[in-house]
């Protein structure tokens, strides 16, 4: 999971500067960018749990809040450095 949240807290950054129009450091796009980031995490982190339990596995629930706040962290700090 933690491979998701990378990929969507990273994706969600760069989707931040297409927002934003700019790759400058901002409030307003770092804010962009963990909205963005938690937004990719949770509808990866809930993919992952849809496909698993199509083949009968069952994953708590609580395994897609850790993966939604990680990659909206993941964005966020990533949107700091230019």
């Amino acid at each position: 999971m933690i491979d998701k949240a990378l990929s969507a807290g990273l994706a969600g950054e760069t989707l931040s500067r297409t927002i934003a129009g700019t790759s400058e450091v901002s409030a307003g796009r770092s804010a962009i960018a963990a909205g963005s980031g938690a937004g990719l995490g949770y509808l990866a982190a809930t993919g992952v749990t849809i496909g698993l339990e199509a083949v009968g596995l069952t994953v708590a629930a609580p395994a897609i809040v850790p993966v939604t706040i990680l990659a909206g962290g993941i964005a966020l700090i990533r949107s700091m450095f230019d």
